[in-house]
Formats: structure tokens, sequence, C-alpha cells
């Protein structure tokens, strides 16, 4: 290692040493309130976020506890609210100045950064500028153009997590009555392996377990998360578990600071005495990919201690809920008796004797509670994996009971309430007989596109019209450049949004901008203020209402913009959608009478804290066909790469997973910062195992080239990366996106789930020369 790329590195790399949170979250939290240029207004914002008479945070999807007392934001909530709540605009006079071609050269933290989009805007290709429209024009143009396609499957409707239950109501039924099942949707890049993994297991697609159960939780085992940066309210629950005397182990490739200890910025003994506490009682680092391994290794000592029990009259499993609740068991057992213990310790990375503790810590539990997130979900083998940790529980009765059970975490903070309410490209019969009886007409029943489809349909030609509800697609699909080829292929894009983004540039023929209204705006209507609602992780139905007067009188809520493209289409066709818009309740009384759970809806969003929705498989209810949990055997995946993948790799291929720094939400960008893994003012970079450096022949802190590994020919590379020592397991690698998301294959996806498998991408590195722009072929 030189001397001059260590100094090199030095420059924008430094351990973080300190706990998560604390004083370093304080500082960070009020940097990002000055940078709103709106501070005063925003004190007042901040200490309405997530309280019962405020708005539900527009960042992460973990529960609330009702304690009305305690300010209930985390610093990562108050970075999404002060961007959201900025004084700074976007309109006809910024556009004017800006062509597209130029602002497509700027950053994605640039972008977002100029503030909050005020009037709507239609693309110029002449001038290669946005222009103002108005309204009536804008709704009409996208009317003509959904009436004169020849299928109405020809359009795609995309949903981002961020958008409430009524508008994604609303937005369902607009594009059904249109004649589409088209919903491409959030989920379907994240946590759609949870989805089909439970629902095919436990008969529904949602975790078991109540934030309070965490009170009542033995051990906790923690999957594939990084809750410090993607949803830090978690970590003040998994320290008060630990506080407690309860089990908390943590499965993750790299150490993150917040799975270590956690300095509460709300206790002013923690903070003056500069204390914290640990969030997990041990800290394990598997392989990328390797956490189903860990676990079938867990169940292998379990089968072992059974055996031991079984001698002495005595049992590790629960055996009265297996024989009444649960399918399956035997294969599984026989399935985990022929995996060798050298496949599971090769493919997570783990010893045997992390393993064994492991085991052993969960059969003295009499509650334990799984967690898991996007490390799980992201691969090709996801479904078998939490199939996997579905079994783990089962064997000794962990679900539905208190304490205990399925915890995915949701990234954004309504992905799981739009699924809900039907933002599905699969919807049930049942869901569509419940349509169809309260709105009188038949649905489509024929399967729509998903997100991967719906961007090869894109580049076929046979999707011409994609309108967004939110998100940026093109910065958070896989293989970027064959995504932004898709969307240029449109007749035209419609992008409802709060804030300039990627995705507004990527142009087809015409493009429409729609400036909406955040959570943090109040919502005017005839009818006065509007609430609109959202669902957590826990299946917690809240109400959420601005605070803010708009920023201009041009922008418009949600489900009135969805009203206005849907009167341009079908006029008072199925509903009256004017009359809907007047008075958020006509929606949620629609819902109650379609969306099971949701009877009396109206008055139930009253109550402080809001309603639990329900799980069946809470009640030991399992909705599959055998009325049964379904216990499933899958082998060890042969690899963790995908076969396309595996067939082309070397000794100098290494896994790469993407994840986000802690000045990012999703594909938004707060800053340059990632203050818990010492980042400073940098995106660019791979974090890498020191002896991977070596072996490969480079050096701390020396930039290279990303290349992907695919057998399709396509050249997948991104450039300019500086490689930073951390601790990771060898032969594995991460880095940010979007910035990573280029090297990800559109054909690399989860069996079952079909989720851009971005969590294990085969990857070769080169040396990368800046100046030149040359590539060095290393040896």
């Amino acid at each position: 290692m030189s001397k001059n790329s260590t100094n090199e590195t030095k420059n924008f790399y430094k351990p973080y040493k300190v706990p998560a949170g604390g004083w370093g979250a304080l500082k960070s939290t009020t940097e990002h309130w000055f940078k709103s240029e709106n501070a005063v207004r925003n004190i007042h914002t901040l200490l309405k976020t997530n309280q019962p008479h405020g708005f539900d945070c527009p960042g992460c999807a973990w529960g609330e506890k009702h304690d009305p007392a305690k300010i209930r934001f985390c610093e990562n909530g108050a970075k999404a609210v002060n961007w959201e709540a900025t004084s700074r605009k976007v309109d006809a006079a910024f556009m004017a100045k800006h062509s597209v071609s130029w602002l497509n050269t700027q950053s994605d933290y640039f972008l977002e950064y100029q503030g909050r989009l005020t009037e709507p805007l239609s693309y110029n290709r002449e001038t290669d500028h946005y222009e103002p429209i108005s309204w009536g024009q804008a709704f009409q143009k996208i009317g003509e153009t959904l009436k004169a396609q020849s299928t109405p499957n020809k359009v795609a409707f995309y949903t981002s997590g961020r958008a409430s239950n009524e508008a994604a109501f609303l937005y369902q039924l607009f594009a059904r009555a249109y004649g589409t099942n088209n919903f491409p949707d959030c989920s379907n890049m994240c946590h759609e392996a949870s989805g089909y993994g439970l629902t095919s297991s436990i008969g529904i697609g949602k975790g078991t377990v109540e934030i309070d159960d965490f009170e009542k939780a033995d051990a906790v085992f923690v999957f594939g998360q990084n809750p410090g940066t993607n949803h830090p309210r978690m970590l003040e629950t998994l320290k008060e578990v630990v506080q407690r005397g309860g089990q908390l182990i943590s499965f993750n490739t790299l150490h993150e600071r917040g799975l270590e200890r956690f300095q509460n910025p709300q206790n002013p003994i923690e903070m003056l005495t500069n204390g914290s506490k640990p969030t997990s009682t041990n800290y394990f680092c598997p392989k990328i990919g390797g956490d189903m391994a860990v676990v079938r290794g867990v169940v292998k000592v379990l089968i072992e201690m059974e055996d031991a029990a079984q001698k002495e009259g005595k049992a590790i499993f629960d055996h009265d809920f297996i024989n009444q609740h649960t399918q399956g068991l035997e294969d599984y057992l026989e399935q985990v008796k022929q995996t060798s213990w050298s496949g599971i310790l090769q493919q997570s990375g783990l010893t045997k004797e992390d393993i064994v503790h492991t085991a052993n810590v969960y059969a003295k539990a009499e509650s334990v509670i799984i967690t898991w997130a996007m490390g799980i979900t992201q691969h090709h083998h996801s479904v078998a994996t939490i199939h996997e940790i579905v079994n783990l529980l089962a064997l000794r009765g962990n679900l539905g009971k208190p304490g205990a059970g399925a915890c995915p975490v949701r990234g954004h903070s309504n992905v799981q309430g739009d699924r809900t309410m039907g933002i599905n490209e699969c919807p049930s019969p049942s869901f569509l007989d419940a349509l169809e009886k309260r709105f009188q007409f038949t649905p489509p029943k024929e399967h729509g596109l998903a997100v991967v489809d719906t961007i090869r349909a894109m580049r076929d030609g046979k999707v011409g019209v994609f309108i967004a509800l939110g998100g940026n697609f093109a910065a958070a699909t896989p293989d970027t450049q064959a995504t932004e080829n898709a969307l240029k292929q449109c007749e035209l894009t419609v992008q409802i949004s709060t804030k300039l983004n990627r995705s507004h540039l990527i142009i087809g023929k015409d493009a429409i901008i729609l400036p909406c209204l955040g959570r943090t705006d109040i919502d005017h209507q005839e009818k006065g203020q509007q609430k609109v609602t959202v669902e957590d992780s826990f299946s917690m139905i809240h109400a959420s209402g601005g605070v803010l007067e708009p920023l201009s009188k041009q922008q418009k809520s949600e489900p009135a913009i969805i009203a206005g493209m849907a009167e341009a289409t079908l006029g008072n066709f199925p509903i009256n959608w004017a009359e809907a818009i007047g008075d958020y309740d006509i929606i949620r009384e629609h819902i109650a009478e379609v969306v099971p759970g949701f009877h009396g809806f109206n008055q139930r969003i009253l109550e402080d804290g809001g309603f639990y929705l329900g799980n069946s498989a809470r009640e030991r209810n399992w909705k599959t066909p055998s009325g049964k949990a379904i216990i499933h055997s899958h082998p060890l995946p042969e690899s963790i790469l995908p076969k396309r993948a595996q067939d082309l790799s070397s000794e100098k291929t290494l896994v790469l997973q993407t994840l986000r720094s802690h000045d990012q939400y999703n594909t938004t960008i707060y800053g340059m910062n990632d203050r818990y893994r010492g980042i400073k003012g940098e995106r660019k970079v791979v974090f890498i195992n020191p002896a991977d450096i070596q072996r490969l022949g480079f050096k701390e802190g020396q930039s290279v080239t990303l290349r992907s590994i695919w057998d399709d020919k396509v050249e997948r590379k991104v450039q300019g990366f500086k490689l930073v020592p951390y601790s990771i397991p060898a032969g594995n690698i991460a880095a940010y996106y979007p910035e990573t998301n280029p090297l990800v294959p559109l054909d690399s996806l989860g069996e079952f789930s079909n989720t851009p498998t971005s969590k294990s991408i085969a990857i070769e590195l080169e040396a990368y020369e800046a100046n030149s722009g040359i590539n060095l072929q290393t040896t």
C-alpha cells in the first residue's frame, strides 16, 4: 500500500467509532433543518411528525408506540421532512433557464436540491425545455392519449410507496376501470419476495408481529438490514430488547454502527454523559446471500438437540403446534439432514460455533422474532430464504403467539398499504369480485405487468404510455441503460412528483410533470382540509394531515390529480371523481366496502395511534389451500450468483451488493456523506475487504471500474469508484445505488418474485485512469 493512496483515502474516509444516534444525529438534523431554508417554520413541522394530529413521516414504515409526549422523528425522518418542506421552487422560470439535456448532466443530488415542483409542465422537444401547461390542458392531453390506445394494456401505471391509501385506491380503480392490471410498483423491486414467501407459507404476505411484541420477545434475530440508516427508530426498539436482558443476534454482511451501539438523542443522561447502549448481544457477518445457509445450519443443530431431548422424554420442537398447524415438516427435516456442514459453512461464511450458539439461543427462548429487509429479498434464492425463516419459526411455534413471529421491515412509509389497496399486477379474485360488486363494472382479470416486465414491454413497443404516481423509476430500476432506452420509446410519460428527479429527464415522444402535495402540505378541498392514511410495517393504519400551506396554488393532491386524469379519460365512470375529491371520507367509504379489515374506516382513523388491520396468521388462521402453515423444502443454492453469471466467473469475480448511504432515502440523495461508514463528500466508493485489495493487486483509495458479468454480451460498467478497506467478508463488495444500478442485468431476477438481484451481482474490477479514461486490466 503506497503512502499516497493511503493519504488520498483519508481525505474522504475515516472510520466512525462513536455510537449511532447521539450528538452526530443532532448535528446532522440541525444542518438539514437549516438547509431547507425554512428553519423557523420547520421547527413546528418536525414536532408534528408521526403525532396523532400531525402527518405521517414520508420516510420509513417503522411503527410507533402510542406516546404523544415523545418526539417521534429520527435523524433521517428529519432529513425527509426538511427536504420536502423547503422554500425552494422549480417552476417555469427555472425550466426556461435550463434545458433538459443540461439538467441530465447534473447529479441526482443537484436535481432534487433545486426545490419543490410548483406548476404543471410539458416538454417541448423543439426547445428541449419544459414549459408551463394548464391543469386542464394536461388532463385533456393525458385523457386523449389514453383513449387513443389500441388496448388498455398499452399503458402502465407505476406506484411509489409514498402514495397514500386513498390515492392508491383511486389509482387502481382508475386503471382497472380503464381496463388494465399493469401495476408496476416499487415493492416489485424490494419486498416482493417477502410477500410471495409469506403468502405461500402462512397465507398472508405481511409480518405477523405488532410493535409491542418486541417488549415480550426473549430473542430477536435481525437479518440483512441496516436500521441505523434505513429505519433509525428501530434502534431504540432493539436497544430496549437488549437492555431488559433479551438476546439480539444481528446477521449482516457489513459491520454497521447502528447494530453495534446506539445513543438515544432523547435520553438526557446518555447525551450528557456521552453514554450508549449495545443494540446486539452477538453480531455475525455472513457472506452476501449466505443467510439461508445460516438458518439451515441452525435447524440442523436443532434437529440434533431434538434427537437428544427425545431420548430423555423431552422435546425441543413444539410438536403440538407442528401437528395442529403445519404441513410438510418431514420432507423439510430430511432436506436439512441431507445438507452437508461443509456446504453450510462455505456458503454462510460463519463458523460452526457461531451457528451452534445461535441455535442454543433460539432453543432456550420461549418467544422469538425474526426480522429482515432487503439484504434478504434481493437475491435469486430470496423466496427460499424466507421459507427457511418461516420453517425455523414454526419448529418452536413462534408464529401466532405474543413476542414472536415474522417481521419483514418495509422501506417506504406506505409501500405495504399500496398493496393492501389493490396495487397489484396479480390481483386476487376476491378483491376483483369486491370491486365489481361495489362499482358495477367487470375489472380485467388478466394478470398485468410488474416492473421488469414493464421495462421489457416499453422496450418492445408493447407499452407506449407510462404514468408514475411518485417515485423515480429511471433511477430506482435495474439495468439503467436498458430502462432509460425503454422509457425513451414511450409515446407519453407522466410523472406525478414533489421534486425534480432523473425520471423527468428521460423522455420519449412527449412528457408531462404534474406537481403534487407532499405529506407536510395542507390539503384543501371543497369540504375543508383533508387527511389521508397510511399503513406501517405492523399493519397499523394511521391518519396523516399536513401542517404547511402549499408553496403554490398550482400544486394538487395526489388523489385530485388521479381524479382529474380519470375524469378526462372515463368521464364520471365508475364514480363521480370530483365528488370523491371534495371529501376523502367518500373514498374511505368505498375502501371499507372493498378491502377486508376497513369496516368503520372513517370513525376508526379518529383514534389516536390509528387502528390495527389484523393478521390472519397471527391468529393461527392459515389462508393456504390446506388450511395449515406450509413448510417448504429447498436445497441450498449451488451458488449465490445466478447461473448466467456463475458460468462466466473466475477467481477474480466478486459479489456486489448495492446499498444506501446514510444521507440517502431510496433514490433521494440528501447529501454526500455516509457518516456511520466514515465516508465524507463522496459517493463513488467500493467497500472491500483489505485482503481482496491486496489479492487483486490494487491499492487502498485506487480508482477502479466495476464491470458486471452476464452472458448477454452487453457491456455494463461504472467507472471512477474508489476502493475503501472495510469489514466485509472476502469476495464480497458493496457500493451505493443508484450509481451502481447500471450493473444489475435486467434478466437477473429472484426465483418466484422476479425481483432484481441487486444484492448479488457478479463483478470484476479493473484499474481506472481518471485522466485518460483508460481501463488498465490488472493481473
